[in-house]
């Protein structure tokens, strides 16, 4: 190799050098849907986490929460990728399974966020305390119903970890500490508004006597909403999650209550998690976030305000 050869070379590799010094921290973060304020709440807690330790996030997520497959397709693109990590909500706890095991295969640390996987080969799994949500809303429907009734629960799909505990949490403290109040009918609204008011008014008119109902998700809330705006009724309806329709039915007393998330930690704890993952430090494997419930008479409490309304303009534009 002559001089002029070998100094080429070199000139190349400290260039290459230089650009992997460059070259940012990739963090790949795939949500259940994109439609949802949920989603874009927890959208902006997972750029604040990546603006605080300088790294990039990828963004993708399915159209629809139901599109299991196109989740897939998304999470095997950005192993194809080689992001550095990936931030994962399942839509399906054992659809999933495959690609976050290929993932760990191929040493790209998970972290599972919002709903559970069926599988370990995930570093740390932030989520609400969704069986305990459930429960809470129980407590709250018995409360408003002094423990005798009926109740309907407005679902939102087979498979979904997150919302599936929420029910079982509902119907268990249902039955453990309200005898009096039974359980008539449970239908799936499919994470869609107009199917989640479609199966909320088929049960309203199945059930005419009913006198409370639980929607688990937004979706299902706001569907359940509509439906019960349409009659003149005294039903309690306890809703789950937030966004501003569901915030002014709760003001004007359509919904009792609901029960609410906290989805801009949950995106921001997520990506600070696959952070300390890649820079060696310990990260807890499973970190529930607690629920709350809020009644339209916290809604000027500061600290309810700063939940449910986190300044997305300031992250996503």
């Amino acid at each position: 190799m002559n001089l002029f050869t070998r100094r080429a070379a070199l000139a190349a590799l400290l260039l290459s050098a230089g650009c992997k010094r460059e070259q940012k921290i990739t963090i790949g973060v795939v949500p259940k849907g994109r439609a949802h304020l949920f989603w874009q709440s927890v959208h902006a807690g997972a750029v604040a986490a990546a603006r605080e330790a300088g790294v990039e996030i990828l963004w993708n997520g399915p159209t629809s929460e139901t599109d299991y497959a196109g989740q897939i397709q998304i999470v095997e693109s950005m192993i194809n990728r080689h992001v550095d990590a990936i931030v994962l909500a399942p839509i399906d706890k054992k659809a999933m399974v495959g690609v976050v095991e290929r993932a760990g295969r191929e040493k790209i640390p998970v972290i599972i966020f919002d709903s559970g996987v069926d599988t370990e080969q995930f570093v740390s799994q932030v989520a609400t305390d969704n069986y305990a949500a459930g429960r809470m809303a129980a407590e709250r429907m018995g409360e408003v119903l002094q423990g005798k009734g009926s109740v309907v629960i407005v679902a939102v799909m087979p498979g979904a970890a997150s919302t599936m505990a929420r029910e079982q949490g509902f119907e268990d403290a249902v039955k453990e500490k309200f005898p009096g109040i039974q359980i008539l009918d449970k239908r799936y609204g499919m994470a869609d508004f107009a199917k989640s008011l479609a199966v909320a008014e088929n049960m309203l008119t199945a059930h005419p006597g009913v006198t409370g109902m639980f929607a688990s998700n937004e979706s299902s809330a706001v569907g359940a909403a509509q439906a019960v705006k349409g009659r003149k009724s005294q039903l309690k309806l306890v809703g789950f999650d937030w966004s501003p329709t569901l915030l002014e039915d709760l003001k004007a007393g359509i919904i009792d209550s609901l029960v609410v998330q906290h989805p801009f930690k949950m995106g921001q704890e997520s990506v600070r998690a696959a952070v300390h993952k890649l820079q060696g430090k310990p990260v807890e494997k499973i970190n529930n976030l607690a629920p709350r419930l809020v009644l339209a008479a916290d809604l000027d409490k500061p600290d309810v305000q700063a939940q449910l309304n986190p300044d997305l303009k300031k992250y996503l534009e």
